[in-house]
């Protein structure tokens, strides 16, 4: 249906997208230094495909790895290295370097995939915590905290039989703002995933490249 190596001569039905202008690239050629955060089992997330699915780091773009841990599956290290990616994030916010710092927190989706409920639920509880040690950081050094998802998981653990649901579900996401000079505006549901990245640079009072077709949310 799509190449997944050049080599492969193969007609295709949908060739390879090209994405121009992603957040990532737009802060770069913005001269806007940027911090990406992240333990090995996300690394990929905040590098090369936040990155517009290429593997290049833009100029001015620092990434911090913080170590999964070694355990065989998940659900036995349901916190996996969330605290400590949240601890980097937290360092880099009070370093002044950047203004923008972006992380991934790996374990509501990964210990989602294991399928067992105590597992998610210690994964969540931890994830919260981590949270709200970033979210601390970007009050005490004047920051605005977004947190959202590309896609739900751990919200779901069990299917409609009772049996462990384990795949990424299509369930709404939420889009959180912590401001006090900034609001969204009244969406009745209408927000997209496209819509993150143009009030993300709205709210950095950058301009929104045409090549990005969602729209700012905030609140004129």
């Amino acid at each position: 249906m799509t190449r997944y190596k050049t080599e492969f001569t193969f007609p295709v039905a949908f060739p390879p997208q090209a994405m121009d202008n992603v957040l990532a690239e737009w802060l770069a050629k913005n001269k806007i230094p940027q911090c990406h955060v992240a333990e090995t089992e996300k690394y990929a997330h905040v590098t090369f495909f936040f990155n517009g699915g290429v593997e290049v780091q833009f100029d001015q773009e620092h990434r911090d790895l913080i170590p999964s841990p070694k355990v065989a599956t998940y659900d036995l290290k349901p916190e996996m290295s969330a605290i400590e990616v949240a601890e980097k994030v937290a360092e880099e916010i009070s370093s002044g370097k950047f203004p923008f710092v972006m992380c991934n927190f790996a374990n509501p989706d990964m210990v989602g995939h294991t399928g067992i409920f105590d597992a998610a639920v210690k994964a969540i509880e931890t994830t919260d915590k981590a949270i709200g040690i970033v979210y601390n950081a970007c009050k005490e050094n004047g920051y605005i905290l977004f947190v959202t998802s590309d896609h739900g998981n751990a919200e779901q653990m069990k299917d409609e039989e009772g049996n462990p649901h384990t795949a990424h579900t299509c369930n709404p996401v939420p889009f959180v703002m912590t401001s006090d000079k900034y609001s969204f505006k009244d969406l009745d549901g209408a927000g997209a995933l496209c819509d993150v990245a143009p009030t993300i640079l709205d709210v950095m009072g950058l301009e929104i490249p045409k090549d990005m077709n969602g729209t700012s949310l905030l609140k004129k």
